[in-house]
């Protein structure tokens, strides 16, 4: 299966096809034209029928649409899960989770509360300067996944 912007794109080898004979009233061509069809996607197992038209064409043509939509939201619910990973360590936007306090009165101290790196130079970190919570958050995480690491080698 590709996924190209938004459009799915199913190989036929990809593809078993089935076709039925529709129930129903159909006058002298009953039971005479197969023009359900039953379209199942191997790799994933989803299997979709349709039936709705006379026609073998509009009733394949309808299967496929219905396929590739039920494709898009397993695509769609693997890319949020993926999202959700890169977020998980995310915490709440609330009063209390902040990263960082700016103190300017009475006396002026930036602190990082996830590293406890703090400075009293406000103006320069105001104006840009922030290499320096950067780099002691970097070493922070790099702390953090080697105990991590150590944990995993302990079990």
């Amino acid at each position: 299966m590709l996924v190209v912007s938004n459009r799915i794109q199913i190989p036929e080898d990809e593809l078993c096809e089935e076709f039925l004979r529709s129930p129903g009233p159909g006058g002298q061509h009953v039971n005479k034209t197969s023009s359900a069809i039953r379209l199942t996607h191997l790799p994933t197992g989803i299997v979709v029928q349709c039936q709705n038209d006379r026609s073998q064409h509009k009733n394949r043509a309808e299967a496929m649409k219905m396929l590739k939509g039920k494709l898009y939201m397993i695509e769609q619910q693997k890319r949020d899960a993926e999202l959700a990973k890169l977020y998980s360590n995310k915490g709440q936007i609330a009063w209390g989770n902040q990263i960082r306090s700016y103190v300017l009165q009475p006396y002026q101290l930036i602190k990082d509360h996830r590293t406890d790196y703090q400075t009293g130079q406000v103006d320069a970190v105001l104006d840009g300067e922030i290499e320096d919570f950067i780099e002691s958050y970097l070493r922070y995480r790099a702390e953090k996944k080697h105990k991590q690491q150590e944990t995993v080698k302990a079990k």
